[in-house]
C-alpha cells in the first residue's frame, strides 16, 4: 500500500527553481524509503522514471514529462551522524542543511556545500562543487535503489566520477550517501559558510528565479567571462534574461516559458562558439517533451 501523495497531470513549474515546465503524467511523493521501492514495483515496466529533488540544475520543457517522476522535495531528507566524522545523508536533503550539521559536529569540509543549492541527490548525480571541492572527494558509500525496488549499497570505485558529471551503474537512482569530513572547530567552520555565502550573495543573482550555473567552465576558462565578453549580458529572450550580476545565469524575469529559456541557452551557446571558438556544454539538465 503505498503511503504517499500520487498526482496525475501535476504541474512541475512549482517544483522548479526556473518556475517553469509542463506536467508529468504522474507525481508521485513517497513518504519514506520503503514507500519508493513499493511505488516503483507499482509501475508498469515501460514508463519512464525521473527523479526530481530541489530542482535546481533542470529545465522542465513546457510539453511536460510522460511518465513518473518521483519527487524528493520535503521528503527523504533525513541527516545524521553515524560515526566520528561519518555523515549520512539521504538524497532530499538539501546541501546547505549538510553544511550546517557538519559545522554544529565540528566537522570540516562540506562548507562549499552551503552554496550549493539544490539536494544531495543531485549533488551527487552531476559531482555539484564549489569554491575548488567537489561532492564525490567525500563520498564514502552511496545507497541506491533500481527499477525493482532493490537496494544497494556501492563505492566510489564503482564510479567514474569527472566534472559535475556521475555515471551509475545500471537504471539505478541515488536514495543517500555517506560522507566522510574531517575534525575541525566549528566556530571556523561557521565563519567560513558565512564568509563563502556572502561572496555568493555578492557575484550571484540569489533571490531570483534561476537555475544556478546553466554552462560547465572550460578547461582553464571560466564560462562567464567568455559570455560577458561576447557581450552578452542583459539579452533577453521572451521572459527570459541573461543574468546583468553573473553572465552564466539565465533568469526568469516572470513570465518565461520554458522555451524561452532553452532558446536563450542555445543563443547564448551559438554566439560564444561564433565569436570565441569555445564550445561550452550545459550543465543544466534538459528534459521533457516540447509544447
Amino acid at each position: 500500500m503505498l503511503r504517499g501523495k500520487l498526482e496525475k497531470d501535476a504541474s512541475l513549474a512549482r517544483y522548479t527553481s526556473w518556475k517553469v515546465g509542463g506536467v508529468a503524467d504522474i507525481l508521485y511523493r513517497p513518504a519514506d524509503l520503503q514507500d519508493v521501492r513499493n511505488f516503483l514495483t507499482t509501475l508498469d515496466a515501460e514508463v519512464p522514471v525521473i527523479w526530481l529533488g530541489g530542482g535546481t540544475n533542470v529545465l522542465v520543457r513546457d510539453g511536460g514529462i510522460r511518465g513518473a517522476v518521483v519527487l524528493l522535495h520535503g521528503c527523504l531528507d533525513q541527516l545524521d551522524c553515524v560515526d566520528t566524522g561519518l555523515v549520512r545523508a539521504e538524497a532530499g536533503a538539501s546541501c546547505a542543511k549538510l553544511a550546517r550539521l557538519c559545522a554544529n559536529l565540528e566537522l570540516q569540509g562540506a562548507e562549499f556545500f552551503s552554496g550549493i543549492p539544490g539536494s544531495v541527490g543531485g549533488a551527487l548525480a552531476m559531482n555539484s562543487g564549489a569554491h575548488g571541492s567537489e561532492t564525490w572527494e567525500f563520498v564514502q558509500s552511496v545507497e541506491t535503489v533500481d527499477r525493482s525496488g532493490s537496494l544497494h549499497v556501492r563505492y566510489p570505485k564503482e564510479f567514474s566520477p569527472g566534472y559535475r558529471t556521475v555515471c551509475l551503474p545500471g537504471k539505478e537512482w541515488f536514495t543517500g550517501a555517506l560522507f566522510h569530513f574531517t575534525s575541525g572547530n566549528s566556530e571556523m567552520t561557521k565563519d567560513k559558510i558565512r564568509e563563502l555565502l556572502e561572496m555568493r550573495n555578492a557575484a550571484q543573482p540569489v533571490g531570483s528565479r534561476s537555475c544556478g550555473s546553466v554552462f560547465r567552465n572550460p578547461e582553464n576558462d571560466y564560462a562567464a567571462r567568455l559570455i560577458e565578453m561576447c557581450n552578452l549580458k542583459g539579452v533577453s529572450n521572451g521572459g527570459a534574461c541573461v543574468s546583468e550580476k553573473h553572465a552564466n545565469f539565465i533568469v526568469n524575469e516572470g513570465d518565461a516559458t520554458a522555451k524561452d529559456i532553452e532558446d536563450l541557452i542555445w543563443k547564448v551557446h551559438e554566439t560564444v562558439k561564433n565569436k570565441c571558438g569555445t564550445v561550452l556544454v550545459p550543465e543544466v539538465r534538459i528534459i521533457g517533451e516540447t509544447a
